[in-house]
């Protein structure tokens, strides 16, 4: 609640026009609330924090029931270097595109006989297709020059392989977008050791969550980039990585710039450029004046989440 709380607090002092639903969902509900649903459903847009799956319960991730039950199939970080923020890697400049509805989270799994359980990856041409096509036409849309499509087809040649060939088909489409193939494992090397190559990554769920867990980690960490879940009936902005933090909940140590530059990506798909610009620019101002009393532990500071807030307020107020 934290970082939503500060994200209003930001678009407070900011003056967005802007009224607020507010829904406070339970992590381990078995269902997406009906008031929460109709009211994305009605403004096509919604900001969200972190939700918790415990390894141990049963129960579905409250993540997958929102993005199946709105059909936000296309997850989409953008990481980039900060200014201001110290880095080992520089340069860097990586948006990732996930496929958000099937692949390993499909959820179909079953004990076959005791000790033995089958998990289904679910890979279709007909949603590999559309992830594909939305990368391509985001590259387009935003200047981007390369995409990479990672996979394992060289092991799981029916399910990778379909998508990857989903990926090449649609390039086609594209020849002034460059395409490439990337074996994750091998993608996962070459991120940590030459970031600088990628420019746009799609790729099947779990891939997606770990290449952009990856990505975030290497120019500061999950509390900095912005996400969005977009799909045919809406677009839901987050925390770019799926890092819930339950340990610093309550202590007003947790960094809300992922969920307030969120919000900015949000202004943006509604067309707010000049609201998400006066924002942005306010947060890293806040980076760029390298004040370590404004910034929050996870980026080498000691300051607290309100101290990061009143920083980007004032930063709003000399704008």
């Amino acid at each position: 609640k934290e970082v939503t709380q500060s994200m209003l607090s930001v678009f407070e002092a900011a003056k967005v026009p802007i009224k607020w639903d507010r829904f406070d969902i339970d992590d381990l509900s078995d269902n997406f609330p009906v008031d929460a649903r109709n009211s994305v459903l009605a403004t096509g847009v919604a900001v969200k924090g972190p939700f918790f799956t415990p390894t141990d319960s049963p129960k579905r991730s409250m993540n997958i029931i929102i993005r199946t039950t709105l059909d936000l199939f296309a997850n989409v970080v953008h990481v980039f270097n900060i200014p201001g923020l110290e880095s080992r890697h520089k340069n860097v400049d990586i948006v990732t595109i996930r496929e958000n509805t099937e692949g390993e989270y499909s959820g179909l799994e079953h004990e076959v006989v005791p000790g033995v359980v089958e998990s289904l990856k679910i890979i279709s041409a007909e949603k590999s297709y559309r992830i594909a096509e939305y990368a391509f036409q985001y590259a387009i849309r935003n200047g981007r020059k390369k995409v990479t499509a990672v996979h394992k087809a060289n092991i799981m040649k029916a399910a990778d392989g379909l998508f990857l060939k989903c990926c090449t088909e649609v390039a086609a489409k594209y020849p002034s977008i460059q395409f490439e193939g990337m074996i994750v494992d091998n993608t996962c090397m070459q991120l940590a050791s030459k970031p600088q190559q990628f420019d746009v990554m799609v790729m099947p769920n779990l891939y997606g969550n770990i290449v952009t867990n990856i990505s975030t980690g290497l120019v500061g960490g999950p509390g900095l980039f912005p996400g969005m879940n977009v799909g045919t009936n809406g677009a839901m902005f987050e925390q770019g990585a799926r890092h819930a933090a339950i340990e610093l909940a309550g202590k007003n140590v947790a960094n809300p710039t992922a969920t307030i530059l969120a919000s900015c990506m949000m202004l943006r798909h509604l067309n707010m450029n000049t609201h998400a610009d006066k924002i942005e620019n306010a947060v890293m101002g806040v980076y760029a004046s390298r004040n370590m009393a404004f910034r929050t532990r996870d980026t080498g500071g000691t300051g607290s989440t309100t101290d990061f807030v009143k920083a980007v307020v004032d930063h709003l107020k000399m704008a």
